[in-house]
């Protein structure tokens, strides 16, 4: 990131457990509604499943899973962001998608020491815009064991 400090970058934020996360929008194919999901046996217990997305069968994280976090169930606002990283495509279910936004390279901090628990280890930085905090997550670490797991 060093050697274009004060590039934009645009981001897709979300909604997860009443916090605000961001990933880059080049790393997003498309945000979709909830779906029917088809279980994977003996997959990772953040991997709800899979779903056919215009032909494309992809496998889906539920990031609450992923970070530790308490289930609820899906309701209206739930969305599956359809991210690809490398040639993974992987949906991320996620609380709510909030909006889009361009931010400035250099307005991302490091993570603060205090951020604990699984999801400290999936986190690039943070951004403050305002009053809001925005924590911009490290798609490769969040999709590490997902390669793993041969999708």
């Amino acid at each position: 990131m060093g050697e274009r400090l004060n590039s934009e970058l645009k981001i897709i934020v979300f909604q997860l457990n009443e916090k605000e996360y961001a990933i880059p929008v080049e790393q997003v194919r498309s945000i979709e509604k909830i779906q029917h999901i088809t279980r994977v046996p003996r997959t990772a217990p953040f991997i709800k499943g899979v779903i056919n997305l215009r032909g494309v069968v992809t496998p889906i994280v539920d990031l609450r899973i992923r970070f530790g976090l308490d289930q609820i169930d899906y309701h209206d606002h739930t969305r599956i962001i359809i991210a690809v990283l490398e040639d993974i495509e992987v949906g991320l279910i996620v609380d709510a998608a909030n909006d889009v936004m361009d931010i400035k390279e250099d307005s991302i901090d490091p993570p603060p020491e205090i951020v604990s628990g699984t999801e400290a280890e999936y986190i690039k930085g943070v951004v403050k815009i305002g009053k809001r905090l925005l924590i911009l997550l490290d798609l490769e670490k969040v999709l590490n064991e997902i390669k793993l797991e041969g999708y």
